[in-house]
């Protein structure tokens, strides 16, 4: 049996990831989920991510998908490795689960010159510090610096990424994060709502340093992934198809969810 390829957020962030999906791996189906409903998970604790995040892997599975993406950096930073490790053997072994924090930090370090690296990112994943765990696998040497920033995400729900105040929100947080590392030469966007603010951050930022989104990092991630596990690849259904679900309204999902996908979506609600 085939199935679509799962793409799951807690809101809209995780559709600029399947933008990039799309842009790289055209002709499958794709199957996305945001969580309206509970969203954000920033701020909530580990156990209840964990909890949400399981319950929305369940629902992928039930719709048939082999794989499901957690485009979502709270999730893969709260949630991912117990599902991994704890559920999927006996909810679905032969299913994956994949997150986008991993994918990065395998390459981050090949960016920078200074040795100092930047994230940007919610409270919960800065919290979680899966970042520097994780980039200290790849590159030990590699100087991490975090810094949360959590009046970003509301500020592109609310669609206020174009005004002044997101201007006077990004200048605080990027004045944070230098002050913790003067020699910072690339700074990852470690949210997938964060791309709507790339236009703004860029200018921001000092000459000369490096912006990383992890969309692009993620799509050649699965494309690599997906070579490498043809038992996988083959269950993955052909057909060049996009469906849209949402546990709120779908209305209102589909009003915010162009900005993020750069073309227009049509949602349907579901229950968990």
């Amino acid at each position: 049996m085939s199935g679509p390829i799962g793409v799951f957020d807690s809101g809209y962030g995780g559709l600029t990831v399947l933008r990039e999906l799309v842009n790289r791996l055209p002709g499958y189906d794709y199957l996305y989920l945001g969580d309206n409903a509970r969203a954000p998970y920033g701020n909530r604790s580990f156990e209840t991510v964990y909890e949400y995040t399981l319950q929305c892997v369940r629902w992928f599975f039930d719709q048939g998908c082999p794989l499901v993406i957690l485009a979502c950096n709270t999730a893969s930073a709260k949630a991912l490795r117990t599902i991994q490790q704890k559920d999927l053997p006996q909810l679905a072994p032969d299913r994956r689960v994949l997150g986008v924090i991993r994918p990065t930090t395998e390459l981050i370090g090949k960016f920078s010159h200074t040795g100092s690296v930047g994230i940007l990112a919610t409270n919960g994943t800065v919290a979680s510090g899966s970042y520097p765990v994780e980039i200290n696998r790849f590159f030990p040497d590699l100087k991490v610096y975090q810094e949360a920033c959590p009046m970003w995400v509301p500020l592109v729900e609310n669609g206020e990424y174009k005004s002044a105040g997101a201007d006077f929100f990004i200048r605080k947080n990027l004045d944070n994060l230098f002050s913790k590392g003067s020699d910072i030469d690339t700074v990852l966007l470690a949210c997938t709502h964060y791309p709507l603010l790339r236009e703004k951050i860029q200018a921001a930022l000092p000459e000369g340093i490096q912006l990383l989104s992890q969309g692009q990092i993620v799509a050649e991630s699965l494309a690599d992934y997906l070579q490498r596990h043809p038992e996988i690849e083959e269950r993955c259904r052909r057909g060049n198809d996009r469906e849209f679900y949402t546990t709120d309204s779908p209305e209102d999902f589909d009003n915010h969810a162009t900005a993020f996908f750069g073309e227009a979506v049509r949602s349907e609600r579901c229950q968990l």
